[in-house]
């Protein structure tokens, strides 16, 4: 089963074209996508989506770059908002020392808040980290020391370290088509050591498109570029990869129902 585990089918880039790109998405064999919650501005929109669709489902969650605006954010109101139909998993949230949108400290503080949510959820937490290695492997490593909870190390793009620390916290992976860039060597390198039973793929639509649509909009129809570069990268056969993609995925989001036969 094709599963697209990360897509921003909310965003403007698809406001003239949402229908068609969704039916270009099945088209193209995706049997299921995860719409992801980056403010919850925009939640209504996100859990709209999900429960417009059949194979749509959805997170909620705070993205790092709006964490200044979110300063006062309870678990409790994640907590709530997480009860909705079709929502199955905590985020996206975390830290970006990147482009450092929001204080880090602010950052550091919502990204906690969601943490305590998916403990109190027993929902998967979908985590953003770029440039923020140390920080992300402390948080990580005092939360779980606190309670245990579900990860998702989304888009994966850090270093091998806090990928080695993340796995043993038993934490799941996301590649996208990030592994199909030329110079994306080191995010390659990474990924022939990830956990073979924790990795899923993505798109990040309408962001980072894969090879051979590099350049443009990015859809979910193309998760299959990255699929076929994780079995390249990894030595597994288009079936092996898909069937493990897909065991990786329901194990992680397990409040979505497999459906028979896949």
């Amino acid at each position: 089963m094709l599963i697209d585990s990360h897509v921003n089918l909310h965003a403007p880039q698809f406001d003239e074209d949402r229908d068609a790109v969704i039916a270009r998405a099945r088209e193209a064999g995706v049997g299921l996508m995860v719409e992801i919650s980056d403010r919850l501005a925009t939640f209504e929109a996100t859990h709209g989506l999900a429960m417009a669709h059949d194979d749509i489902w959805c997170t909620v969650g705070v993205h790092p770059h709006e964490a200044r605006h979110y300063e006062n954010l309870t678990v409790d109101r994640l907590v709530t908002l997480a009860t909705r139909e079709k929502v199955v998993g905590i985020g996206e949230c975390g830290l970006d020392f990147h482009y450092d949108l929001s204080p880090r400290e602010t950052q550091a503080a919502v990204f906690r808040t969601h943490v305590e949510a998916a403990r109190r959820t027993g929902l998967p937490l979908v985590v953003h980290t770029r440039e923020a290695d140390d920080v992300m492997g402390r948080i990580l490593s005092e939360e779980m020391a606190a309670g245990p909870f579900k990860l998702l190390m989304h888009c994966y793009t850090s270093g091998p370290e806090l990928a080695e620390l993340a796995a043993e916290l038993g934490a799941w992976f996301s590649v996208s088509g990030i592994a199909t860039f030329k110079a994306a060597e080191d995010v390659r390198a990474v990924i022939r050591d990830m956990p073979g039973d924790r990795i899923i793929v993505e798109t990040d639509c309408p962001y980072l498109a894969p090879v051979p649509h590099r350049g443009r909009r990015n859809e979910p129809a193309y998760v299959g570029h990255v699929l076929d570069k994780l079995g390249e990268i990894r030595g597994w056969s288009r079936d092996e990869a898909e069937a493990r993609t897909t065991d990786a995925f329901f194990a992680l989001f397990d409040r979505i129902p497999r459906p028979e036969g896949a």
